[in-house]
């Protein structure tokens, strides 16, 4: 892969934040400093562009953490890429910062790409030329990104914030099926995907008539498609970033719901621009000094999440290219690179724990984060006697930043998921939206009003009614179940809805349920969730057949329905358990009842690693 470093001087204006410093909260060293970069006439920007001595980069990251936590306005003009990027860019041209990448991908066949910021300014310039000029996106058009883990995926991510585009990430795992419902759903004009997607695009792009512009990220070329890499060899570094309000949309995640299609979850440029500063500092620890290494999918919210945390507080974002989850390559990765912070989900700390660990020198690793679904404390326990660090679980979703955290330097109460992380104010409420006290479980809850938090998605888009039935009183209900201790930590009982949390895959019943429904032996079917030692939960089916299948060979006819669903949808949808039954529970109006079958495969073991001691 080549590495383009020409010159450019994006200048930094520190003006465009729109700091109030006259508030009481600021501190008063603070806002000295930040006012005499205002009052001068090149704001951050000293002489030839280096960044003046008085204001060091710890105050700028605190003023961005002082917003993230609610104790500053936000700027009514934000923009990630120009208030973020491009000021490291300035301190690291000062000396503000070690010589070390802002992005470093490997893909462990020896192939390397590192970027410092100002490099990654220069090549996401070029990105966001193509974008404009090429695929002629203006401010609010929307853009599916659906890249496996390759530097493009940062570089597209930065141009879409550069040119005021939304960004829509998805799994590498998307059918035709799931393609088509999003590129519909979303009006996006634009797609980058790489060879292995581009002919799943191609069968549905007909049917999406918003669809104007397709760039494949590859070596070679293929009919309808621009290829985005020889595009950006030829565009060039100089792009005058789009002025964004704080609440333009940045980006929208598509989350599986337990009735009919995937919700789109929009947020603005300043609740993941801004949102996660405080949890990057906080939960991850993080400093301009460290290589942050985490291990999820593009398409997961918590590749944004790592996005928006390691780089305002000037840390390197190390990516792994990771075809398949291999716990020797993430072991021996650990050992070769001076990674210092590592996130993965707990299904793979499950895999981790399994190796002998005692074999492998982590030297440079101090810190430790998983989420996304229940980490059993046994496996916590493993790494923490092997390797030495405890691990620092957190909780959020996609329509939050981090709701709960156990932070760096909390005492860490084994099956908790830590107390709430500011500026939220989390508290446990029944359905009536009235606060429980310690002990009692309930509904986990944020509070948002009298003030909504800033760091909030901000609806889902074009569903009005999933919007305003996700609020209860003062409280936006997040749909998972929990209890308080004394001590205000929170710990997790499970969903109180059917969606399904299979290896940090949000997977929706009605999405497999449909797909199974296609095949000609299904006559009925319901999918609930299952226990599984490594995933945590898989999806499981529970099928009446039609009467021409029922003597059938259920091995068999099980392979077969399985095959059908990967086909059909999303592979990782699939049931990985099957039972044929004669008939399936029903309420007396015909709806199944999903929480009998869920209550016959979990019995009372669903949440017990999570009850307080």
């Amino acid at each position: 892969m080549t590495l383009w470093c020409h010159s450019a001087s994006p200048g930094f204006l520190a003006s465009r934040l729109h700091l109030h410093t006259r508030s009481n909260n600021m501190m008063p060293w603070l806002r000295g400093r930040v006012l005499k970069v205002l009052r001068s006439e090149r704001g951050f920007c000293g002489p030839h562009g280096q960044p003046p001595p008085l204001l060091d980069p710890q105050d700028i990251v605190a003023t961005w953490e002082a917003i993230s936590l609610g104790r500053q306005p936000v700027p009514e003009y934000f923009n990630f890429a120009h208030d973020v990027l491009d000021m490291w860019s300035q301190l690291e041209k000062a000396g503000h910062r070690p010589p070390i990448p802002a992005f470093w991908w490997v893909n462990g066949a020896g192939a390397e790409v590192k970027w410092n910021f100002e490099q990654l300014g220069q090549q996401s310039r070029r990105a966001a030329n193509v974008l404009r000029d090429t695929c002629s996106l203006q401010p609010g058009d929307r853009m599916m990104l659906v890249l496996p883990r390759l530097p493009e995926w940062w570089l597209v991510s930065v141009a879409c914030i550069r040119t005021g585009a939304v960004m829509i990430p998805g799994v590498s795992q998307l059918t035709e099926k799931d393609l088509k419902y999003r590129l519909q759903a979303s009006r996006a004009k634009s797609i980058i995907t790489s060879d292995s997607l581009a002919p799943r695009v191609d069968t549905i792009s007909a049917d999406c008539p918003s669809l104007q512009t397709k760039l494949l990220v590859s070596d070679s070329s293929r009919p309808g498609w621009m290829n985005f890499r020889e595009l950006l060899r030829e565009a060039s570094t100089e792009h005058n970033c789009v002025r964004t309000k704080s609440q333009d949309p940045l980006a929208i995640y598509f989350t599986s719901g337990t009735t009919g299609a995937p919700k789109m979850v929009e947020h603005s440029q300043a609740s993941y621009g801004l949102g996660f500063v405080a949890s990057g500092r906080q939960w991850v620890d993080l400093t301009k000094s460290d290589i942050f290494w985490n291990t999820s999918d593009t398409g997961w919210v918590k590749a944004a999440w790592t996005l928006f945390s390691a780089w305002p507080n000037g840390s390197c974002i190390f990516v792994h290219e990771l075809p398949r989850v291999d716990a020797k390559v993430i072991l021996n990765t650990l050992s070769s690179f001076p990674i210092t912070t590592l996130c993965c989900v707990p299904t793979i700390f499950r895999l981790l724990v399994q190796e002998d660990l005692t074999r492998y020198q982590f030297q440079s690793l101090k810190h430790c984060l998983t989420g996304g679904e229940a980490l059993n404390p046994d496996v916590r326990e493993k790494w923490k006697s092997q390797v030495g660090l405890e691990l620092h679980e957190g909780y959020g979703q996609s329509e939050t930043v981090v709701i709960c955290a156990n932070s760096k330097g909390m005492k860490i109460k084994s099956g908790s998921m830590g107390k709430a992380s500011p500026p939220y104010d989390v508290q446990i409420v029944d359905d009536e939206g009235n606060i429980l006290p310690p002990g009692e479980e309930g509904n986990v809850a944020v509070r948002v009003r009298p003030a909504r938090p800033f760091c909030f998605f901000s609806c889902y888009l074009d569903n009005p009614e999933k919007t305003e039935a996700s609020e209860r009183g003062d409280f936006y209900i997040t749909g998972d179940r929990a209890h308080k201790d004394k001590d205000g930590y929170f710990w997790f009982m499970g969903r109180n809805d059917d969606v399904i949390n299979s290896s940090s895959y949000r997977i929706g019943p009605v999405e497999v349920e449909s797909a199974l429904a296609e095949h000609p032996a299904v006559l009925e079917a319901a999918v609930v969730s299952s226990p599984d030692p490594i995933r945590g939960e898989v999806v499981k089916a529970f099928i009446v057949l039609s009467p021409t299948y029922s003597s059938q060979d259920p091995e068999k006819l099980t392979r077969e329905l399985q095959e059908h669903v990967k086909r059909v949808t999303a592979p990782y949808k699939y049931p990985r358990k099957v039972t044929f039954v004669s008939e399936l529970p029903k309420t007396v109006s015909g709806k199944i009842q999903r929480s009998k079958l869920r209550s016959q495969e979990w019995g009372e073991t669903r949440g017990s690693p999570r009850k307080a001691p």
